[in-house]
């Protein structure tokens, strides 16, 4: 077991320091009914919540497995010192002002170092960081309220916000949180290494990451594979989409935000779930942890109202979620218990006239699971049991519990609002092996999260390098560069009068393209003009450019579809690959799907064909369609230029590639390059 495993799992806890943060932790794990040693810590008292205080950390009788340290940022570094002396596995340092304060606080950089060097190689969570509960063994270094119970197994959620971690815990869905932590600056420990910590315990089903930044891309996808290899899902909300958001996440914590679109196609490389708001994410966690992974988002849904059966499908529809006909053997079964009155279709309605006849209830689910669907769902608010009987309702769920063991296939009680799921029933729900949903938007949004598979592209991932010094290569230079790793690009030659551009587009050929140099949007500047048939017309077209020296290009003929490809850096999440409707549509349309690079050719088919576009590259009502081979050859040359280039390059973009019948050609490109680190 290593140092922090040991930490997440105490036998002892130390605290050290006497104020109200201090206090509160012993008196958590009092409530928490942790079965070690706690010793506080502190020169000047004799007791701290009814526990006697040893003087000094030389004192205890011992060396803590955990030790919670909540005294100021200077004391914190001595502290950790001799707590490494003593044979302490690890810390939790609640102290801010270190380098998440480092704008402000020039010190704040400095100390942060001289706590790890203080550390060894004893773990340390933080600083500027809340701690962690551990709802299994009942250990926890956390000095605040908290709105958990013990459990025997469940869920594990980390967080990089202390007050996110609280109001998770206060949930009364029913989900069983095993741990809640969070990881403040990640000085030593961070979001990967905790994550792997908390997975390797075997009662532990699924981890819920609330993050908003990663700063060890390598560690990251260490933690997918560790998940991947465990069959314990990874269900990941991260913020930071927004400006307001990216500035908020830098003033918070010292992690790389990155875009929205590379966290996407990181977790999309990884198989990680990605849902948007807290809601999903507790549902979805709750059905990792009862049921796993889906196989697909295919689903079959019952419920006795015409109206909750509309407003299922019209809310699946939205999502994702297929509703798939019913088979020839669903309808016979649902006949025979329903009867002639009820039509039949997917979702449901199969009204009242069986309620309260729980074998032919049974028999009704049973026969609706026959089907060839991921997951069934019955939907069914139950009543306030302050104000109505629930037993009509609650007497129901031995049917769903047999349809369930019957079909061998997973089912979900769905609440229409989440105040119509009683906590006491969510908790019997799961016990049962029955996923209770709270709110149809959230459990249809949860279903998809978890039918979500990865791209099955096993290729390694760059690691982002900055630049030193980019600059843009002219568009030229950029297609000359591209050309050497296979990128088709017109016959061209730059000139640098008007005169020469005449010669050079009478050897080219016509029809010609002439493009002015040096001029910030070539269009709207009448610096492109295209379909030029002779001479004279170039002549005519390079005196009216506000410019002296021009590309000469071949005009790329029959076109059937423009497609934009591009690839930039994120520091955060790597070599972001985009693919879009390019030319004019690029902006109306936002048309795109993002991978990461490398991308393999079945993950950027898969891509393509995810595109509004898709219809079109594949020839739209009987017209020609697109060479598709020559389109990936193209998308696969930048990818290989990128590579052959990692560290240097911020940005490539070609838009638009010209996609023809036989071809795919870039018309434009743009490279912004620097020097190696």
């Amino acid at each position: 077991m290593s140092r922090l495993e040991r930490m997440l799992h105490p036998k002892s806890i130390a605290v050290v320091g006497g104020g109200t943060w201090c206090a509160n932790v012993i008196e958590q794990c009092q409530k928490m009914g942790f079965d070690g040693p706690v010793w506080p810590v502190h020169p000047n008292k004799d007791m701290i919540n009814g526990v006697p205080c040893f003087a000094s950390i030389d004192d205890l009788p011992g060396a803590p497995d955990a030790c919670f340290i909540g005294v100021n940022r200077f004391a914190t570094i001595e502290i950790v010192r001799t707590l490494r002396t003593k044979g302490a596995q690890g810390v939790v340092c609640f102290a801010s002002g270190f380098s998440e304060a480092a704008n402000e606080d020039a010190q704040g950089s400095d100390l942060q170092e001289q706590l790890l060097d203080a550390a060894g190689e004893m773990a340390v969570l933080g600083p500027n960081c809340y701690g962690f509960v551990n709802y299994l063994d009942g250990s926890l270094l956390w000095p605040d309220q908290h709105g958990g119970t013990r459990v025997d197994s469940g869920v594990a959620i980390i967080t990089q916000s202390s007050n996110i971690v609280i109001n998770l815990t206060m949930q009364q869905r029913g989900l069983p949180i095993a741990f809640a932590s969070t990881v403040g600056n990640q000085a030593q420990v961070d979001l990967a290494q905790m994550g792997a910590a908390i997975l390797n315990d075997p009662r532990v089903t699924a981890l819920g990451l609330h993050i908003e930044g990663i700063d060890d891309l390598v560690g990251f996808q260490k933690l997918a594979k560790l998940a991947e290899s465990l069959s314990k899902p990874i269900i990941v909300l991260k913020v930071g989409t927004s400006d307001q958001a990216q500035a908020a996440t830098v003033s918070h914590t010292a992690s790389l935000a990155g875009s929205g679109a590379g966290a996407q196609a990181l977790f999309a490389r990884l198989g990680i779930a990605q849902v948007d708001n807290l809601s999903t994410f507790l549902e979805a966690l709750k059905l990792a942890h009862v049921h796993g992974r889906l196989e697909n988002s295919n689903v079959v849904s019952m419920s006795c109202s015409g109206g909750e059966a509309s407003l299922m499908a019209d809310l699946g529809q939205a999502v994702g979620i297929d509703f798939p006909p019913l088979s020839a053997q669903q309808i016979s079964g649902l006949s025979t218990t329903l009867g002639p009155m009820v039509a039949l279709a997917n979702p449901l309605d199969y009204h009242t006239y069986i309620w309260g006849d729980w074998d032919a209830t049974t028999a009704t689910f049973t026969a609706a699971m026959m089907g060839t669907v991921s997951m069934g769902l019955l939907v069914l608010d139950f009543p306030r049991a302050d104000r109505c009987d629930p037993r009509l309702w609650t007497d129901i769920i031995p049917s769903v519990i047999a349809a369930q063991k019957a079909s061998g296939r997973p089912m979900g009680v769905v609440a229409s609002l989440a105040e119509t799921m009683p906590e006491d029933v969510a908790l019997h729900l799961i016990e049962n092996g029955i996923v209770p949903f709270s709110g149809m938007e959230t459990a249809l949004a949860a279903i998809v999260a978890c039918a979500f598979k990865s791209e099955d592209d096993e290729q390694l991932i760059l690691e982002p390098i900055q630049a030193i010094n980019p600059v843009i290569q002219s568009e030229a230079e950029a297609k000359a560069m591209l050309a050497k790793f296979g990128l088709r690009v017109p016959k061209s030659e730059r000139v640098l009068s008007a005169k020469l551009a005449q010669g050079a587009a009478m050897d080219i050929g016509f029809p010609a393209v002439l493009k002015g140099e040096d001029v910030a949007h070539k269009t709207e500047a009448g610096a492109v003009v295209l379909n030029l048939c002779d001479g004279a017309a170039v002549l005519a077209a390079a005196n009216a450019m506000p410019c002296d020296t021009f590309l000469v290009e071949e005009m790329v003929t029959g076109q059937l579809v423009e497609v934009l490809v591009g690839v930039v850096l994120d520091p955060a999440h790597g070599y972001v690959l985009t693919i879009a409707a390019g030319g004019q549509l690029t902006e109306i349309l936002d048309d795109k799907v993002s991978l990461l690079v490398p991308a393999s050719e079945s993950a950027v088919v898969t891509a393509l064909e995810s595109l509004k576009i898709w219809p079109l590259l594949n020839g739209y009502r009987g017209a020609d369609a697109v060479d598709l081979k020559s389109l990936l050859h193209a998308i696969d040359a930048i990818q290989k230029f990128t590579i052959a280039h990692q560290g240097a390059i911020s940005e490539v973009e070609v838009n638009p590639l010209i996609c023809t019948k036989n071809d795919a050609i870039a018309a434009d490109a743009l490279i912004k390059i620097g020097e190696l680190q």
